[in-house]
């Protein structure tokens, strides 16, 4: 037996490419979004290295201190702690805030970007601004920020890095700012000099090699920004062409419909005898033209029903809560001629629920599978519809089974391509357009659905379509008739005024 699972679930975003600029205009902002994401990601990290690093601190003092780092009891903790209570806004700020001016993702960034340089600089300080490699870690984030940023924003991050790290250095060599006339009162102090020069020729290596890093990365960023944009605009230029197909496929089906109902109106007066008595011969090919125009005319039907339904998906749709019940049932109504035609029982066994979904869409997909159901079971079968609810999970299968000529395993995967049938289902039934599951495929694209089919060739095939967001169908009742009452129920109840007394009636009426 083949199985597969076709998943549309999921929103539709074909291509998410970001709207970059070249030299001005950032991300988009569910891209910074996520960048703002994998920086607090990245922080928790960082925590658990400090963290770490304390430890090892406290075990083994004497190690950091030949090495060259100094440690002081308290600045790794409160560099941790200062870290954590930034995520902890930062993830406030963007899953409880409601987005304004004032709470954008490239604020968020920017906020996070400045804590972290701030953290980062008396880390380098403490650990060591000349003797480790510490300060090269502020090259991460020039890079980071060349891709999330305009090339100017990025440059800007580039110049607090260099002016961070030059006070770093300033701080921790004040003797810098010493006069040259020091020489002359200490004659030990041309090692100050020399110290200074050391100092100085880092300080302006590390700064050109921040801004060496900041222009490479931000001429790859601008390269990789135009390639993405000449994406977008091939994508936006073969959607455009496939509206303009589908737009031509549509006026061709109009332009082919009139044609053939004048066709089929004048075999239908031919097979009336209206035009005179016809030979059986002549009867004989005008059934053959008659059931090929039926199934052109079905095929035309198909395509103006596919091709709505795919402008449908191209705007937002109204989806409403409908009974699986009622849906099902009216698709039942509707067929059950064409199952008494092939001798087939439709079987239901519906539990019902309400589903959110555009109820006429709907009603179209459940048509077509049980369709598909009745032409290609065996004469004298039947077809089972079947519907579950799981309260725990909120989610809802219908079910249906027919007792047919079955789906081969390498065809399976391809049962919802537009125009495909395979020859077995050729022989089965003629008239088919390969259109019906495609029509399937758009409504579960529309509506979110999945679809799960199991099929054996000569056995049958069983179609699954799994809601993901469904309601009991007696507990929506309820909840309308409470919502309902709430609006019946006037805001002010009216006054019981005491009825007169009867000893009172010679009162002159109120008017």
């Amino acid at each position: 037996m083949a199985i597969a699972e076709f998943s549309w679930a999921a929103s539709k975003t074909a291509f998410a490419f970001p709207r970059a600029g070249l030299t001005g205009s950032k991300l988009s902002d569910e891209v910074l979004i996520g960048n703002a994401r994998w920086f607090i990601i990245f922080r928790w990290g960082v925590i658990a290295v400090l963290l770490i690093f304390q430890i090892f601190a406290l075990v083994a003092s004497d190690t950091l201190t030949e090495i060259g780092i100094t440690h002081q009891q308290g600045w790794p903790v409160v560099i941790t702690a200062l870290l954590f209570i930034a995520n902890i806004i930062c993830i406030y700020a963007l899953d409880f805030r409601k987005r304004t001016k004032y709470n954008s993702p490239s604020i968020n960034i920017w906020a996070q970007i400045i804590v972290d340089l701030l953290c980062l600089s008396v880390v380098v300080h403490y650990v060591g601004s000349i003797a480790t490699p510490a300060p090269f870690f502020y090259v991460l984030h020039i890079a980071l920020s060349c891709i999330f940023f305009s090339t100017v924003e990025s440059l800007i991050v580039t110049v607090l890095v260099c002016a961070m790290y030059s006070i770093v250095l300033l701080f921790e060599n004040p003797l810098l700012f010493l006069a040259p006339q020091s020489v002359l009162i200490d004659p030990g102090a041309s090692g100050i000099s020399s110290l200074k020069i050391n100092t100085f020729l880092w300080m302006f290596t590390l700064d050109v090699l921040f801004v060496i890093v900041w222009y490479v990365v931000s001429r790859l960023s601008i390269v990789v920004r135009v390639h993405e944009r000449h994406l977008m605009d091939a994508y936006e230029q073969i959607s455009r062409a496939q509206a303009e197909k589908d737009r031509y496929a549509v006026l061709m089906t109009h332009q082919l419909k009139a044609p053939l109902d004048a066709i089929r109106s004048k075999i239908s007066l031919i097979k009336g005898n209206y035009c005179g008595e016809a030979s059986p011969e002549i009867m004989n090919v005008i059934m053959k033209v008659d059931d090929r125009a039926a199934g052109m005319a079905g095929l035309i039907l198909d395509v103006l029903k596919l091709e709505r339904l795919k402008a449908a998906a191209r705007d937002p749709a109204n989806l409403t809560w409908a009974n699986i019940a009622g849906v099902l049932q009216k698709c039942i109504d509707k067929l059950q001629p064409i199952a008494n035609s092939h001798h087939i029982a439709i079987n239901p066994s519906i539990e019902d629920f309400v589903v959110e979904c555009v109820p006429n869409q709907l009603e179209i997909l459940f048509e077509n599978i049980i369709s598909n159901a009745i032409v290609y079971s065996y004469d004298g079968r039947s077809v089972e519809i079947g519907s579950s609810f799981d309260e725990h999970s909120l989610s809802a299968t219908v079910t249906i089974i027919d007792h047919g000529i079955g789906i081969g395993d390498k065809d399976l995967p391809h049962i919802f391509d537009e125009y495909f049938y395979t020859p077995r289902a050729a022989l089965h039934n003629r008239t088919s357009s390969g259109i019906g599951l495609s029509i399937v495929k758009t409504v579960a694209e529309n509506n979110k659905l999945n679809i799960r089919v199991s099929s054996e060739q000569n056995v049958g095939t069983t179609f699954s379509v799994v809601f993901h967001n469904a309601k009991s169908a007696p507990a929506m009742e309820k909840s309308l008739q409470q919502t309902e009452s709430l609006i019946a129920r006037p805001a002010n109840p009216p006054v019981e005024l005491p009825e007169p007394d009867k000893n009172e009636s010679h009162l002159a009426p109120i008017h």
